[in-house]
């Protein structure tokens, strides 16, 4: 199992990104390694990060201005390469459409759930991570 996983979290709103972490808390599920996250609050910066490379989730917020995470998520889902699974915040579970547009691969509405949050992320993240039960299995 490798000794962590790296979750990128993107909004201009650093309540919004301190929500996301103390949702998730230090790991979404018991098989997952412990979490680390990459804050961002500008598209450029996303991009910067993506292109460096060891992200294994990102977290979008819908929201952002000016540039909000349904856009950042359909780019990035055009311009990097192997781009990694994103989970969308959204306002109002109307927008469920919106997200699908973009090409997320789940959708949480916002204020956060923690719960949902966390089991959501959890399932994209075993997409990326290996979990520890199939690692100690192989031993």
């Amino acid at each position: 199992m490798q000794a962590t996983a790296t979750v990128l979290v993107y909004s201009d709103d650093a309540n919004t990104r301190e929500q996301v972490r103390l949702a998730v808390g230090r790991r979404p599920a018991a098989d997952l390694p412990p979490v680390e996250f990459v804050e961002c609050a500008t598209m450029p910066a996303v991009l910067t990060e993506l292109e460096r490379g060891g992200i294994d989730a990102c977290v979008l917020d819908g929201e952002t201005a000016p540039a909000g995470g349904m856009g950042v998520c359909r780019q990035i889902k055009d311009e990097i390469f192997r781009c990694p699974p994103v989970l969308v915040l959204i306002g109002r579970p109307q927008d469920a459409w919106l997200a699908t547009w973009s090409r997320a691969d789940a959708a949480v509405t916002h204020p956060v759930d923690p719960v949902a949050l966390s089991d959501t992320l959890a399932v994209l993240l075993r997409r990326r991570v290996e979990p520890a039960s199939k690692t100690v299995a192989a031993r």
